[in-house]
């Protein structure tokens, strides 16, 4: 009688014979495994192994194969329950971060690489020989008595004793059309209602010249009478005259107000953040001399055709470029520049733009126009409130903008420094959009008026 254990043997053997024998069947009985399009794997609740096809499936075909004995498997795993699949961005691999990582200094280098670049690389270069050395002798040395005897001479309306007795740190010069009566008031009520910043005292007049109209003329005197903030030159208030209306109020800010450390020139469609302005001025700490601060515009062509409004002949500029000069729309001079400029002013040809007229002045005195791109110069900035918070002035703001904005800025809540990004952003964003708007519009512009020609 065999051992049990024997038998036991023996019969495993035997089946494990049976099973390779089922399995080692001859290729020509055996079924072949082939591909076929089927309907996709969701829809029978099953998720295809790695390397599988989405939406195919794998059948069984009757027809035989001719090749040797081999196995072939495919596994399926059921699908993952809704919301617990794996987040796909932490399986990104090294190139594709790089390439994500490369457009997001892309966007910015873009957005704020222009204005970087300038900020810290549009300088000229300064320069100091003995006529700069004379002039700011003369500068300091500047009697200003005789125009002070003769102020009716230069000046309808002068307010000459609204800077007597003050220490004043920042003086606004808002250069104002004479029949903008509307816009005044506005100003007056929003930012133009600043007198102190940080304990700093801030002084905001108007300069205007003669009207064409008498009865507007009898509306700015009594606008005067009741604010007592209009400055009114004897000129008449045009385009062609915006020179001498710069050299007419400069001199009156050396004249009448030479406590003022700082001087804003500023147009009246502009609007200011005035705190910005202080607390950046404020940073400069002991260097209050020698600003001139604003939007610089650098190598600027003279207009040369005879047509334009703006031009210029060989005769009084012959120069190809301008010297950089600050846009005209809003610039910061410290009290010492508007006194040298003062002894140059008479110096310098006068059928040139206003604001190239400051910035031959400034080079004739050897001084370095400062670049900030947180001037707008010409360029509109739609409304955000920490992209204004940031900014020193905005162009062209409307008159239901203007009152928002300040609202914001005087008692509205601090920006964090995500807000403020975001803020910038948007807002130069928005300024892009509406200069590529404004450009295609004019292109279609002068295109019609070409083909009604």
């Amino acid at each position: 009688m065999a051992p049990a254990g024997k038998e036991r043997q023996t019969t495993r053997g035997a089946a494990g014979q049976q099973r390779r024998g089922r399995l080692r069947a001859p290729s020509s009985a055996r079924p072949r495994l082939t591909y076929k399009p089927g309907p996709p794997a969701a829809a029978r609740g099953l998720q295809p192994h790695r390397g599988a096809a989405s939406g195919a499936a794998c059948v069984i075909s009757a027809r035989p194969s001719a090749r040797g004995a081999q196995r072939a498997r495919v596994h399926f795993r059921p699908r993952p329950p809704e919301g617990s699949g794996r987040v796909t961005f932490c399986r990104l691999r090294t190139h594709q971060w790089c390439f994500i990582l490369f457009n997001v200094i892309l966007f910015h280098a873009l957005l704020f690489g222009a204005d970087f670049m300038e900020e810290y690389f549009l300088h000229t270069l300064p320069y100091v020989d003995m006529k700069v050395l004379e002039i700011k002798d003369k500068a300091r040395k500047l009697n200003v008595e005789p125009l002070r005897s003769n102020i009716s001479k230069y000046y309808i309306l002068s307010q000459s004793e609204v800077c007597k007795g003050k220490n004043i740190f920042l003086l606004s010069l808002i250069f104002s059309s004479p029949g903008n009566g509307t816009r005044r008031d506005l100003i007056r009520k929003t930012w133009g209602n600043v007198t102190s910043v940080q304990g700093h005292h801030i002084l905001t007049l108007f300069a205007l010249g003669m009207p064409v109209l008498v009865t507007t003329q009898r509306e700015i005197d009594k606008e005067s009478h009741k604010n007592n903030d209009i400055i009114e030159g004897i000129f008449l208030d045009s385009s062609e005259n915006q020179t001498l209306k710069i050299i007419t109020m400069m001199q009156w800010a050396v004249t009448f107000c030479p406590n003022a450390l700082f001087i804003l020139k500023v147009d009246e469609e502009m609007f200011v953040n005035l705190p910005s302005v202080v607390d950046y001025l404020l940073n400069l700490k002991e260097h209050f001399e020698d600003i001139y601060l604003g939007r610089v515009i650098h190598q600027d062509t003279p207009n040369r055709d005879p047509n334009n409004q703006e031009f210029v002949p060989f005769s009084e500029y012959p120069e190809k470029y301008y010297p950089d000069y600050c846009s005209r729309e809003a610039f910061i001079m410290s009290q010492d520049v508007a006194r040298m400029m003062y002894v140059v002013f008479k110096e310098v040809p006068i059928m040139v733009p206003a604001d190239v007229f400051v910035g031959i002045c400034a080079k004739s005195i050897g001084l370095i126009p400062i670049h900030s791109s947180r001037f707008s110069g010409k360029k509109h900035i739609r409304y955000n409130r920490c992209c204004y918070k940031f900014i020193f002035t905005s162009s062209e703001t409307t008159d239901a903008e203007m009152p928002l904005a300040w609202k914001e800025i005087s008692i509205g809540k601090e920006c964090t420094l995500f807000e403020t990004y975001y803020g910038l952003i948007s807002c130069k964003l928005w300024t892009y959009l509406d200069s590529f708007k404004r450009f295609h519009m004019s292109t279609m512009k002068n295109n019609g008026m070409y083909f009604g020609d």
